[in-house]
């Protein structure tokens, strides 16, 4: 079994990988990655002498290149990570999202496709797309998204992501190829690329920095912790059914301005300063254009069928995430000042 991750050296991607680097011996995990702004190979220096793991740097819109590394690397299966995440950038430059998200998934998609067998099963082969539960909208104060709501997206991203599920699901039924796809809530925990708003707070409260929060800061949100979210994905890859969705939840959910609070106070505590000197940084700028009021996940179907519910409630899971970037202050810094993109360079030789 030759399982290819893509983006693994992303946030969300490098939880991933070393998880199926421990937990698949037996197979040789594939990290595939542009190494763009938000991929990092720090986040791997763990795993990156691990017998079973490779790294190759590649652009999944390059169909060329893509259908080169299915058939030189004799790939069986897929977990499809690698995608242009941040809403804001989406807003200001839509065109890129629209190369990665779309265009590179039809291209793993047909590489895929052209090198498995035309009477492939679950057994032998898989397409596992990662995707967001922000493919359906907005919520009001009431419900839940279920692997059943209709898509319904408000921003560059969420529309690029919804329209790259579309493809997937396109490919199962157009072409029988086994695919499962998963919805999942915000992720939180080590290695998130500090644009996000919890390192980002993390960063500006150790710097004394102000601390920018969009409109009144009562958006809703359900937080997934991100070693969490890599064991719901080795559950739906071992034993999801194709052609079926799998939404992903914490069971968390928070206004943006409560958990700004927690992480404030928690903050200040852990630094050794006065209560409430965090929150006075709080600062309420103009809202996003197209910002949803409110996510939140119904994720019993993964637990129904698989088993899998999260093990950390938001309060023990900030604590560990906060407690990681205090304690891994070089790379935090690495990654605000620009250097960790060195970091590939030296490994490979480029400088």
């Amino acid at each position: 079994m030759n399982i290819l991750i893509t983006g693994g050296a992303g946030f969300i991607g490098s939880h991933v990988v070393r998880r199926f680097v421990r937990e698949f011996p037996e197979a040789h995990i594939y990290n595939l990655d542009a190494l763009t702004y938000a991929g990092n190979l720090e986040n791997l220096t763990d795993v990156e002498d691990a017998p079973n793991y490779s790294f190759i740097q590649a652009d999944i819109a390059d169909l060329e290149a893509m259908q080169k590394l299915f058939k030189e690397k004799d790939i069986t299966h897929v977990i499809h990570l690698a995608a242009e995440s941040h809403v804001d950038r989406s807003i200001h430059d839509p065109l890129i999202f629209i190369r990665s998200n779309i265009t590179g998934t039809a291209n793993l998609l047909h590489a895929a496709r052209t090198n498995w067998p035309d009477d492939t099963t679950r057994d032998k082969n898989l397409f596992f797309h990662v995707s967001t539960d922000e493919v359906y909208g907005s919520l009001d104060h009431e419900g839940m998204f279920t692997e059943e709501t209709a898509y319904d997206p408000r921003s560059p991203y969420s529309a690029s992501k919804a329209a790259s599920d579309h493809l997937v699901r396109s490919w199962y039924h157009t072409y029988g190829m086994p695919v499962v796809i998963s919805n999942c809530s915000n992720n939180y925990g080590p290695n998130q690329f500090p644009e996000k708003l919890i390192p980002l707070f993390i960063h500006n409260i150790k710097h004394e920095k102000p601390l920018p929060v969009y409109g009144a800061g009562d958006n809703v949100r359900d937080w997934l912790y991100v070693e969490d979210h890599a064991g719901a994905i080795e559950s739906v890859f071992r034993n999801g059914r194709s052609g079926e969705t799998y939404n992903i939840g914490g069971h968390n959910e928070w206004s943006n301005l409560d958990l700004i609070h927690v992480i404030c106070d928690q903050m200040d505590e852990k630094l050794n300063r006065p209560p409430g000197s965090a929150r006075k940084l709080i600062t309420f700028v103009k809202d996003r254009s197209g910002h949803d009021f409110r996510y939140a996940i119904d994720a019993s179907k993964i637990e129904k069928e698989l088993g899998w519910k999260p093990s950390l409630q938001f309060e023990e899971g900030i604590d560990k995430t906060i407690d990681w970037y205090l304690d891994n202050e070089d790379w935090l810094d690495n990654i605000t000042d620009g250097s960790y993109q060195e970091y590939y360079d030296r490994q490979y030789n480029q400088i």
